[in-house]
């Protein structure tokens, strides 16, 4: 059962989904990573846990602009974010950045300008 609630707004109690999963719902991508894991497209719209040890590349020429990928680090200690993508920014700094720490139990969110150029918020140094 829909009920209109104003213009153009209608609640229901039902869960909705696409192909992706759940909307507005963020699916993990596989399990937690315990190794040197190299994002992929598979990756868009998804988080990367990263269990017990390992660190992430974020590379070059593979993401589309609007393509965002996060990661939670789930590990006691500092993991490094290796970027070997062109151009990569902390948000709200203008140096190009060749890698990044995430802090434990950190989370960051990289969004791709393009294929070539990314920015990375969150919980990173």
């Amino acid at each position: 059962t829909l009920t209109p609630q104003g213009s153009g707004v209608v609640t229901t109690a039902a869960t909705y989904s696409d192909g992706g999963g759940k909307l507005r719902a963020i699916p993990q991508s596989g399990s937690a990573k315990t190794a040197s894991y190299t994002l992929a497209v598979g990756d868009v719209g998804k988080f990367i846990e990263v269990g017990a040890s390992g660190s992430i590349t974020i590379p070059d020429t593979t993401f589309a602009a609007g393509d965002v990928v996060s990661i939670f680090n789930n590990t006691s200690g500092n993991i490094t974010i290796t970027c070997t993508i062109t151009t990569a920014y902390i948000a709200g700094v203008d140096t190009d950045e060749a890698a990044v720490d995430l802090a434990t139990r950190g989370i960051c969110t990289i969004l791709f300008i393009s294929g070539t150029v990314c920015v990375i918020s969150g919980n990173v140094s």
